[in-house]
Protein backbone atom coordinates (compact mmCIF):
# COMPACT_ATOMS: atom_id res chain seq x y z
CA UNK A 1 0.00 0.00 0.00
CA UNK A 2 1.55 3.00 -1.15
CA UNK A 3 0.08 5.83 1.37
CA UNK A 4 1.55 9.62 1.82
CA UNK A 5 3.42 8.25 4.75
CA UNK A 6 5.02 5.33 3.17
CA UNK A 7 6.19 7.31 0.08
CA UNK A 8 7.44 10.09 2.28
CA UNK A 9 9.44 7.33 4.81
CA UNK A 10 10.53 4.58 2.16
CA UNK A 11 10.44 6.50 -0.88
CA UNK A 12 11.69 9.88 0.73
CA UNK A 13 9.32 11.62 -1.85
CA UNK A 14 7.78 15.24 -1.05
CA UNK A 15 4.98 15.70 -3.51
CA UNK A 16 2.62 15.97 -0.27
CA UNK A 17 3.42 16.71 3.15
CA UNK A 18 1.08 13.94 5.25
CA UNK A 19 -0.28 15.32 8.21
CA UNK A 20 -1.71 13.17 11.48
CA UNK A 21 -1.25 14.05 15.24
CA UNK A 22 0.05 12.70 18.41
CA UNK A 23 -3.33 12.26 20.97
CA UNK A 24 -5.05 13.33 17.87
CA UNK A 25 -7.87 11.10 19.40
CA UNK A 26 -8.57 11.94 22.62
CA UNK A 27 -9.69 14.68 24.80
CA UNK A 28 -10.26 17.74 22.62
CA UNK A 29 -12.68 16.00 20.51
CA UNK A 30 -16.36 16.59 22.51
CA UNK A 31 -17.62 12.86 20.94
CA UNK A 32 -14.26 11.91 22.82
CA UNK A 33 -15.35 13.51 26.25
CA UNK A 34 -18.75 12.03 26.15
CA UNK A 35 -17.47 8.02 26.10
CA UNK A 36 -15.00 9.04 28.36
CA UNK A 37 -17.51 10.29 30.82
CA UNK A 38 -19.21 6.72 30.99
CA UNK A 39 -15.75 5.20 30.80
CA UNK A 40 -13.77 6.76 34.28
CA UNK A 41 -11.20 3.61 33.92
CA UNK A 42 -8.72 4.92 31.89
CA UNK A 43 -7.25 1.03 31.03
CA UNK A 44 -10.45 -0.60 30.73
CA UNK A 45 -11.23 2.21 28.16
CA UNK A 46 -7.95 1.13 26.17
CA UNK A 47 -8.88 -2.36 26.48
CA UNK A 48 -12.84 -2.08 25.49
CA UNK A 49 -12.15 -3.14 21.81
CA UNK A 50 -15.36 -2.05 20.80
CA UNK A 51 -14.86 1.60 22.23
CA UNK A 52 -10.46 2.03 20.99
CA UNK A 53 -11.66 1.04 17.91
CA UNK A 54 -14.50 4.06 17.68
CA UNK A 55 -12.21 6.50 19.66
CA UNK A 56 -9.37 5.86 17.08
CA UNK A 57 -11.82 6.42 14.07
CA UNK A 58 -12.83 9.62 15.43
CA UNK A 59 -10.55 12.24 14.08
CA UNK A 60 -10.13 10.79 10.77
CA UNK A 61 -13.98 10.93 10.59
CA UNK A 62 -13.85 15.25 11.09
CA UNK A 63 -10.87 15.73 9.16
CA UNK A 64 -8.61 14.50 6.38
CA UNK A 65 -5.51 12.99 7.83
CA UNK A 66 -3.38 10.83 6.61
CA UNK A 67 -2.97 7.96 9.45
CA UNK A 68 -4.60 7.02 12.51
CA UNK A 69 -2.92 6.03 15.59
CA UNK A 70 -4.47 3.44 17.49
CA UNK A 71 -6.03 4.58 20.70
CA UNK A 72 -3.81 2.72 23.99
CA UNK A 73 -1.19 3.91 26.25
CA UNK A 74 2.84 3.09 26.26
CA UNK A 75 1.35 1.99 29.99
CA UNK A 76 -0.26 -0.90 28.17
CA UNK A 77 3.43 -2.92 28.63
CA UNK A 78 3.97 -2.92 32.04
CA UNK A 79 0.35 -3.40 32.79
CA UNK A 80 0.66 -6.72 30.77
CA UNK A 81 3.70 -7.08 32.79
CA UNK A 82 1.57 -7.60 35.88
CA UNK A 83 2.65 -3.97 37.45
CA UNK A 84 -0.47 -2.34 38.96
CA UNK A 85 -0.87 0.79 36.67
CA UNK A 86 -3.75 3.36 36.90
CA UNK A 87 -4.73 6.83 36.27
CA UNK A 88 -5.83 9.42 38.48
CA UNK A 89 -7.56 12.40 37.65
CA UNK A 90 -5.72 15.86 37.30
CA UNK A 91 -2.59 13.97 38.24
CA UNK A 92 -1.70 11.25 35.77
CA UNK A 93 -0.27 7.60 35.69
CA UNK A 94 0.10 6.05 39.09
CA UNK A 95 1.68 2.39 38.94
CA UNK A 96 2.47 0.39 41.90
CA UNK A 97 5.58 -0.75 43.25
CA UNK A 98 8.20 -2.70 41.31
CA UNK A 99 7.79 -6.64 42.00
CA UNK A 100 11.06 -8.40 39.96
CA UNK A 101 9.93 -11.44 40.78
CA UNK A 102 6.81 -11.34 39.79
CA UNK A 103 7.21 -9.72 36.13
CA UNK A 104 9.97 -12.37 35.41
CA UNK A 105 7.50 -14.91 35.72
CA UNK A 106 5.44 -13.70 32.91
CA UNK A 107 4.99 -15.64 29.70
CA UNK A 108 4.43 -14.74 25.94
CA UNK A 109 1.34 -16.38 26.17
CA UNK A 110 -0.13 -14.24 29.46
CA UNK A 111 0.99 -11.25 28.13
CA UNK A 112 -0.61 -11.28 25.15
CA UNK A 113 -3.90 -12.03 26.10
CA UNK A 114 -4.06 -9.60 28.73
CA UNK A 115 -2.93 -6.92 25.92
CA UNK A 116 -5.74 -8.97 23.46
CA UNK A 117 -7.82 -6.28 23.18
CA UNK A 118 -5.71 -3.95 21.66
CA UNK A 119 -4.94 -5.98 18.81
CA UNK A 120 -8.31 -6.59 17.95
CA UNK A 121 -8.50 -2.94 18.20
CA UNK A 122 -6.10 -2.87 15.52
CA UNK A 123 -7.48 -5.25 12.93
CA UNK A 124 -11.20 -3.43 13.90
CA UNK A 125 -9.79 -0.12 12.53
CA UNK A 126 -7.90 -1.93 10.11
CA UNK A 127 -11.39 -2.98 8.35
CA UNK A 128 -12.74 0.31 7.96
CA UNK A 129 -12.94 1.24 4.89
CA UNK A 130 -12.04 5.41 5.93
CA UNK A 131 -8.11 3.76 5.96
CA UNK A 132 -8.30 3.35 1.89
CA UNK A 133 -4.65 4.97 1.16
CA UNK A 134 -3.73 6.07 5.10
CA UNK A 135 -1.65 4.23 7.80
CA UNK A 136 -2.83 2.92 11.15
CA UNK A 137 0.20 3.64 13.40
CA UNK A 138 1.14 1.30 16.34
CA UNK A 139 3.64 1.94 19.00
CA UNK A 140 5.23 1.43 22.02
CA UNK A 141 7.15 3.66 24.67
CA UNK A 142 11.18 2.91 24.41
CA UNK A 143 12.57 0.94 26.57
CA UNK A 144 14.21 4.14 29.00
CA UNK A 145 10.58 5.65 28.95
CA UNK A 146 8.88 2.69 30.87
CA UNK A 147 11.74 1.80 32.85
CA UNK A 148 11.32 5.61 34.39
CA UNK A 149 7.34 5.00 34.83
CA UNK A 150 8.88 1.75 36.61
CA UNK A 151 10.89 3.05 38.94
CA UNK A 152 9.39 6.56 39.32
CA UNK A 153 5.47 4.92 39.96
CA UNK A 154 4.40 8.49 38.30
CA UNK A 155 5.67 11.34 35.97
CA UNK A 156 8.90 12.36 36.74
CA UNK A 157 7.84 15.66 35.21
CA UNK A 158 11.85 17.38 36.37
CA UNK A 159 13.60 15.14 37.53
CA UNK A 160 14.15 10.95 38.36
CA UNK A 161 13.31 9.68 42.39
CA UNK A 162 16.66 9.88 44.39
CA UNK A 163 18.87 7.08 44.09
CA UNK A 164 16.97 6.08 40.73
CA UNK A 165 20.33 4.26 39.63
CA UNK A 166 20.94 2.63 42.92
CA UNK A 167 20.15 -0.78 41.95
CA UNK A 168 22.02 -1.89 39.24
CA UNK A 169 20.95 -5.29 38.71
CA UNK A 170 17.12 -4.00 38.71
CA UNK A 171 17.75 -2.00 35.61
CA UNK A 172 19.82 -4.26 34.00
CA UNK A 173 17.33 -7.15 34.36
CA UNK A 174 13.81 -4.60 33.69
CA UNK A 175 15.33 -3.14 30.70
CA UNK A 176 16.30 -7.35 29.05
CA UNK A 177 12.33 -8.03 30.38
CA UNK A 178 11.02 -4.48 28.71
CA UNK A 179 13.14 -5.30 25.12
CA UNK A 180 11.67 -9.18 25.12
CA UNK A 181 8.02 -7.91 25.45
CA UNK A 182 7.85 -4.67 23.67
CA UNK A 183 9.61 -6.95 20.59
CA UNK A 184 6.31 -9.13 21.68
CA UNK A 185 3.96 -6.08 21.52
CA UNK A 186 5.29 -4.55 18.14
CA UNK A 187 4.81 -8.04 16.48
CA UNK A 188 1.48 -8.81 18.01
CA UNK A 189 0.40 -4.99 16.45
CA UNK A 190 2.04 -5.15 13.16
CA UNK A 191 0.65 -8.59 12.81
CA UNK A 192 -2.87 -6.98 13.64
CA UNK A 193 -2.28 -4.23 10.93
CA UNK A 194 -0.50 -1.78 12.22
CA UNK A 195 1.62 -0.22 9.40
CA UNK A 196 3.97 1.81 11.30
CA UNK A 197 5.54 1.91 14.42
CA UNK A 198 6.35 4.87 16.42
CA UNK A 199 8.62 4.54 19.54
CA UNK A 200 7.59 7.44 22.30
CA UNK A 201 11.18 7.91 24.81
CA UNK A 202 9.25 10.57 26.27
CA UNK A 203 11.42 11.09 28.62
CA UNK A 204 14.78 10.89 27.14
CA UNK A 205 15.73 14.41 27.61
CA UNK A 206 16.03 13.72 31.55
CA UNK A 207 19.40 11.95 30.79
CA UNK A 208 22.91 13.44 30.92
CA UNK A 209 24.21 12.96 27.48
CA UNK A 210 27.44 10.32 28.83
CA UNK A 211 24.20 8.26 29.64
CA UNK A 212 22.24 8.34 26.50
CA UNK A 213 24.36 5.23 24.89
CA UNK A 214 23.34 2.52 27.35
CA UNK A 215 19.65 3.24 28.38
CA UNK A 216 18.76 5.54 25.21
CA UNK A 217 21.07 4.62 21.73
CA UNK A 218 21.69 0.52 22.53
CA UNK A 219 17.84 -0.38 23.85
CA UNK A 220 16.18 1.49 21.14
CA UNK A 221 18.23 0.49 18.30
CA UNK A 222 17.74 -3.18 19.41
CA UNK A 223 13.49 -2.15 18.92
CA UNK A 224 14.58 -0.48 15.46
CA UNK A 225 16.15 -2.72 13.86
CA UNK A 226 13.35 -5.18 14.94
CA UNK A 227 10.65 -3.53 13.19
CA UNK A 228 12.91 -3.14 10.53
CA UNK A 229 13.03 -7.11 10.14
CA UNK A 230 9.47 -7.04 10.03
CA UNK A 231 9.25 -5.23 6.62
CA UNK A 232 7.50 -1.65 8.49
CA UNK A 233 8.73 1.62 9.02
CA UNK A 234 9.61 2.88 12.60
CA UNK A 235 9.62 6.69 13.75
CA UNK A 236 11.33 7.75 16.86
CA UNK A 237 10.21 10.84 19.13
CA UNK A 238 13.07 10.66 21.60
CA UNK A 239 11.45 14.42 23.39
CA UNK A 240 13.60 16.49 24.30
CA UNK A 241 17.24 15.42 24.13
CA UNK A 242 19.68 18.02 23.21
CA UNK A 243 21.44 15.97 20.06
CA UNK A 244 18.64 15.09 17.27
CA UNK A 245 21.89 14.51 14.68
CA UNK A 246 23.49 11.88 17.36
CA UNK A 247 20.65 10.19 17.97
CA UNK A 248 19.84 9.76 14.45
CA UNK A 249 23.58 8.15 13.54
CA UNK A 250 23.40 5.77 16.51
CA UNK A 251 19.33 4.73 16.58
CA UNK A 252 18.79 4.99 12.10
CA UNK A 253 15.31 5.30 12.57
CA UNK A 254 13.27 5.72 9.38
CA UNK A 255 12.18 9.03 10.35
CA UNK A 256 12.71 11.64 13.67
CA UNK A 257 10.21 13.18 15.40
CA UNK A 258 11.10 16.52 16.89
CA UNK A 259 10.33 18.61 19.69
CA UNK A 260 9.55 22.03 19.92
CA UNK A 261 12.21 23.21 21.49
CA UNK A 262 14.43 22.53 18.55
CA UNK A 263 15.17 24.78 15.97
CA UNK A 264 13.98 23.32 12.43
CA UNK A 265 16.86 25.03 10.52
CA UNK A 266 19.77 23.43 12.63
CA UNK A 267 17.65 19.85 11.86
CA UNK A 268 17.36 20.25 8.18
CA UNK A 269 21.19 20.88 7.95
CA UNK A 270 22.16 17.97 10.21
CA UNK A 271 19.63 15.08 9.73
CA UNK A 272 19.00 13.71 6.13
CA UNK A 273 16.47 11.09 7.06
CA UNK A 274 12.97 12.06 6.82
CA UNK A 275 11.25 14.28 9.68
CA UNK A 276 8.25 14.57 11.87
CA UNK A 277 6.66 17.29 13.81
CA UNK A 278 7.83 20.46 15.67
CA UNK A 279 5.12 22.65 16.06
CA UNK A 280 3.89 23.51 19.79
CA UNK A 281 0.85 22.41 20.43
CA UNK A 282 0.05 25.74 22.19
CA UNK A 283 0.19 27.21 18.79
CA UNK A 284 -3.31 25.56 18.15
CA UNK A 285 -4.42 27.69 21.34
CA UNK A 286 -3.70 30.94 19.61
CA UNK A 287 -5.54 32.46 16.46
CA UNK A 288 -5.82 31.34 12.80
CA UNK A 289 -3.56 34.43 11.33
CA UNK A 290 -0.77 32.85 13.74
CA UNK A 291 -1.38 29.08 13.58
CA UNK A 292 -1.01 29.78 9.36
CA UNK A 293 2.28 31.95 9.83
CA UNK A 294 4.17 28.93 12.37
CA UNK A 295 3.35 26.04 10.46
CA UNK A 296 4.20 27.84 7.44
CA UNK A 297 7.33 28.35 8.88
CA UNK A 298 8.15 23.89 9.36
CA UNK A 299 6.21 24.23 5.56
CA UNK A 300 8.69 26.02 4.03
CA UNK A 301 11.77 25.17 5.90
CA UNK A 302 10.92 21.05 5.39
CA UNK A 303 9.78 22.27 1.36
CA UNK A 304 12.46 20.00 -0.04
CA UNK A 305 13.16 17.68 2.61
CA UNK A 306 10.75 14.38 3.50
CA UNK A 307 8.65 15.67 6.12
CA UNK A 308 5.21 14.94 8.04
CA UNK A 309 3.79 17.33 9.51
CA UNK A 310 3.06 16.80 13.04
CA UNK A 311 3.35 18.73 16.30
CA UNK A 312 6.04 18.92 18.95
CA UNK A 313 4.04 16.94 21.32
CA UNK A 314 0.06 16.04 21.49
CA UNK A 315 -2.73 18.07 20.50
CA UNK A 316 -4.09 20.00 24.19
CA UNK A 317 -7.10 18.84 25.68
CA UNK A 318 -8.10 22.71 25.34
CA UNK A 319 -7.99 22.71 21.57
CA UNK A 320 -10.13 23.64 19.76
CA UNK A 321 -11.40 21.17 16.80
CA UNK A 322 -11.82 23.76 14.60
CA UNK A 323 -8.27 25.05 14.75
CA UNK A 324 -7.48 21.31 14.18
CA UNK A 325 -9.68 21.37 10.70
CA UNK A 326 -8.20 24.77 9.73
CA UNK A 327 -4.58 23.54 10.15
CA UNK A 328 -5.03 20.10 8.14
CA UNK A 329 -6.70 21.74 5.59
CA UNK A 330 -3.72 24.25 5.19
CA UNK A 331 -1.47 21.31 5.02
CA UNK A 332 -3.39 20.02 2.61
CA UNK A 333 -3.27 23.14 0.27
CA UNK A 334 0.06 23.46 0.55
Amino acid sequence: MKTPIYECLIKNKTKTKPIWFMRQAGRYLPEFREIRKLNPNFINLCLNNVLSSEITLQPLKRFNLDAAIIFSDILMVPYGLSQKVNFKKNFGPKLGDINLEKISKVNEMDFINKLKPIYKSIKNVKKNSILKNKDLIGFVGAPWTLLVYMINKNSPKKKLVKDFFKDDFLIKKTLIILEKFLKLHIKQQVKSGATIIQIFDSWAGLLEEKKLSNYVYEPTQNLVNYVKSLNVPVICFPRKIKNYKNFCENVKPDAISIDYNVDPKLIIKEIKIPIQGGLDPKILLSDKENLKKESLKYLNIFKNHPYIFNLGHGILPETDPMMVDYLVKLVKDY
